[in-house]
């Protein structure tokens, strides 16, 4: 089995050398990961200059470009043969809710389904965490059991893993995206050049975090598994919009 990994918080994170680590026994693995920090930079391919492809001492690729830059790559660049699954992460913070429209973790998760490739995005819901065991084992969980029972297509799953010892997570739960209240307003400061420069607010609360939602699986302990699509056409309102243009 061959298993590209790949995430957005850069070559150098702890949570993708544990994931790289736990996978690599029962895969043959190759990283391709950001050079730096790419959080937020959701699904942003690199149009207007090349990319460089290196390699790091440990064996890690890695691109000067964006999460989906790395994964869009690798499949269509380095390999050969396409791989028998993406996966992104182990991501340091959860990525639930309206986080995935910004989440590089999950973009590069995408990347590789939109390429017709099973891919799965993995995060542990903390922002200090220094153990990713839980989370990788999680994930090596869950690859082999797509190698016991195989998709008959491509699928795109996010993964939240609560920040808990393996044994004390709650059976996995497949659940729907919750909504976040609006992200706080920006924060303003000044430079030593007196010129004012802004800061993005942190995001908001959990509005929406009922029963069978993300938000709800993880406060319980749970490990949440949203199975995502990419069609944003919004069906309900094709008619009414219909109408209103005859207006």
């Amino acid at each position: 089995m061959r298993i590209l990994v790949s995430n957005d918080d850069g070559y150098f994170a702890p949570g993708i050398a544990a994931l790289a680590q736990a996978l690599a026994a029962v895969a043959d693995v190759t990283v391709v990961a950001p050079e730096r920090d790419r959080s937020g930079a959701s699904n942003s391919l690199t149009l207007d200059r090349p990319l460089t492809l290196r390699r790091a001492g440990n064996g890690f690729y890695f691109v000067n470009g964006t999460p989906s830059d790395c994964v869009h790559l690798a499949v269509t660049g380095l390999f050969e043969v396409l791989p028998d699954m993406v996966i992104s992460g182990i991501n340091l913070g959860a990525n639930m809710g309206d986080d995935t429209i910004y989440s590089g973790t999950v973009a590069a998760a995408t990347e590789g389904y939109l390429l017709g490739i099973p891919s799965l995005a993995v995060s542990l819901v903390s922002h200090a965490a220094s153990d990713f065991s839980a989370a990788a084992r999680v994930t090596l969980d869950l690859v082999e059991r797509c190698v016991r029972q195989p998709w008959r297509e491509p699928v795109l799953l996010n993964v939240n893993v609560p920040d808990l010892p393996f044994a004390q997570l709650g059976a996995v739960q497949v659940t729907r995206l919750g909504r976040r209240h609006k992200a706080e307003p920006v924060v303003r400061s000044t430079t030593p050049r007196n010129e004012t420069v802004y800061w993005v607010g942190a995001a908001g609360a959990a509005a929406e975090a009922g029963e069978g939602t993300d938000f709800r699986a993880v406060a319980n302990g749970v490990v949440s598994i949203t199975p995502l699509q990419i069609d944003l056409t919004h069906t309900a309102q094709i008619g009414a919009v219909g109408e209103w243009l005859l207006q």
